[in-house]
């Protein structure tokens, strides 16, 4: 079966395509033989009760600095498309949920990939909560009292923006951390929304794992490690991918999350244990195919299409 697939996703001519999930997934869909259109998030546009966008036609290479080709855009109703992968990045602001509110629209009689109100209600650094026992001890809040009280309580932790993504104003606050004012004024200018407080996990130097799950089931996994001198293990701050397996814990984790994602509708998920413990679900646009795909691990690009295509028929 042919599909005939529109992508909506950032720049493809910023992407870095080595580290890149969506371009991994664009290379399978062309390998199969499916019509890949592409779209950026502000050409989106609903007019009447028509969900549109100029798409234009979108060839793939496995080529840095050639790595596509695009025809030329032609308006059309995203309704006419058997699916939508909806892989533009985070900020997850107004934009973005503006964006699920339009795709919602058509799905899913064109199915979208993942669920456009799953995604909206199901942010991730929020989501997570759900499963609060797997969970290191968390704390979102902005309210200056609460937050020194989770401080000293819990001691060594970890301070980050709740819509942030990519390792971005990570901090790691010390017991007694004079540096804590200055950081809290910070953030109070800086983000609107609440914070999320965690307790420092130290075995972070040992890997913060990726962990993707295609439909609630694992499909791969990949263990990134963070540079000499970084708290950050993602590989876009500098974190090395390493070969792993899953421990019994990261499997009872995948098996708890796994009927709550189906439910969802979340076909593509990326969940990040730290010694153990869960710390985000991502489900907006969740990286790591093609890292696990260089260490030896599994494609998961293959197994996100047969999945898709088994839903499709």
């Amino acid at each position: 079966m042919k599909l005939n697939i529109a992508v909506q996703m950032d720049p493809i001519a910023r992407i870095n395509i080595r580290g890149d999930s969506t371009f991994a997934m664009l290379l399978e869909a062309q390998k199969r033989g499916h019509t890949i259109s592409y779209y950026t998030p502000d050409k989106l546009s609903l007019r009447g009760e028509d969900v549109v966008a100029p798409v234009q036609p979108l060839t793939v290479r496995d080529e840095e600095g050639n790595h596509f080709t695009l025809g030329s855009a032609e308006r059309t109703k995203l309704a006419s498309f058997d699916v939508i992968l909806l892989r533009q990045d985070p900020p997850f602001d107004l934009a973005y949920i503006t964006t699920t509110h339009l795709l919602e629209r058509i799905h899913p009689k064109t199915l979208v990939v993942n669920d456009p109100a799953s995604v909206r209600n199901a942010p991730e650094k929020i989501f997570v909560t759900e499963f609060s026992d797997l969970m290191p001890p968390t704390l979102i809040s902005r309210d200056v009292d609460e937050i020194n009280a989770f401080r000293a309580e819990h001691g060594d932790v970890v301070m980050k923006p709740l819509y942030g993504h990519g390792g971005s104003a990570v901090f790691r606050i010390m017991p007694k951390d004079m540096n804590f004012g200055s950081l809290h004024d910070m953030f109070s200018v800086t983000f609107r929304e609440p914070w999320v407080i965690q307790r420092f996990l130290p075995e972070v130097k040992a890997g913060d794992k990726r962990i993707i799950l295609v439909n609630g089931e694992f499909a791969g996994a990949v263990n990134r490690v963070p540079a000499e001198n970084d708290l950050r293990s993602n590989m876009v701050r500098g974190g090395a991918a390493k070969a792993t397996d899953l421990s019994p814990r990261e499997r009872e984790i995948c098996e708890r999350l796994g009927p709550a994602l189906r439910a969802r509708g979340l076909l593509l998920v990326g969940i990040d244990v730290i010694d153990g413990h869960l710390t985000e679900i991502n489900v907006t646009s969740p990286t790591g195919i093609r890292a696990i795909a260089r260490v030896g691990g599994p494609d998961v690009a293959a197994m996100v299409w047969d999945t898709i295509e088994h839903k499709r028929t």
